[in-house]
């Protein structure tokens, strides 16, 4: 595939995120793909990895879930920012706790299949968004009580006290959940890829992992892939 990721934008993360979660980390690639439903060979190899997530997590104890070391710092960030993380959880507790219940996984495309793999496999939040609908430079901000926000599949959600990312339209993601505004389709030909870490632990580790699952899994070229610098 040739590279067809040729927009630029700035990723900011505000100073009141920082002041209160000090190791609060992004890390953000952008990279061309072709998005696709089913297709034999990749559906396998997919299918394969989410086998893997399944036999790892099928059964295990919720209280061991929400006590891995990067699902708690989440859970510990969420408090420290107000919020209360067992009624609004990040979106990785809310995978792990399906595999644990026996309850598998929802089949949508490629990228976002590979999005929760890669999510699961790092304990960690990730945000799998369609590029060429962001507007603007992105800020990662706190949100607030007055932000409307359509989480995907789940109607009007409470984003205050949260980590949000907003461009000049307004939020389109956080650790809890994405919205419809920039979810990836079929007619999707970039991808902005966010991994939220609430320590600064394992970022080489968390890069490497997605990079495998992209290339392998998606026919996305490595020199494809461009880090984005998010600054402090």
């Amino acid at each position: 595939m040739q590279n067809e990721n040729n927009k630029n934008i700035n990723i900011q993360i505000s100073k009141e995120i920082l002041n209160i979660l000090t190791s609060f980390n992004v890390q953000a690639y952008s990279f061309p793909i072709e998005v696709i439903e089913n297709d034999e060979s990749m559906v396998n190899g997919i299918n394969e990895e989410i086998k893997k997530c399944i036999d790892k997590y099928n059964g295990m104890d919720l209280e061991k879930v929400i006590n891995l070391e990067c699902i708690k710092e989440g859970r510990d960030g969420y408090k420290k920012l107000g919020k209360d993380p067992s009624r609004y959880r990040l979106a990785c507790e809310s995978l792990l706790r399906r595999l644990a219940k026996g309850n598998g996984l929802y089949y949508i495309n490629n990228a976002v299949d590979l999005g929760n793999i890669l999510s699961i496999n790092l304990n960690r939040s990730v945000a799998v968004l369609d590029l060429d609908k962001i507007e603007g430079d992105v800020f990662i901000r706190i949100g607030r009580s007055d932000d409307i926000y359509e989480g995907i599949g789940r109607g009007l959600i409470n984003i205050s006290n949260i980590p949000v990312y907003c461009d000049n339209v307004g939020p389109f993601g956080s650790p809890t959940s994405d919205t419809l505004r920039t979810a990836v389709s079929l007619d999707t030909k970039n991808i902005l890829l966010f991994i939220i870490s609430f320590s600064d632990k394992y970022l080489k580790e968390c890069e490497n992992e997605f990079i495998r699952l992209y290339t392998n899994y998606a026919n996305v070229r490595k020199e494809d892939i461009k880090q984005i610098k998010v600054i402090k």
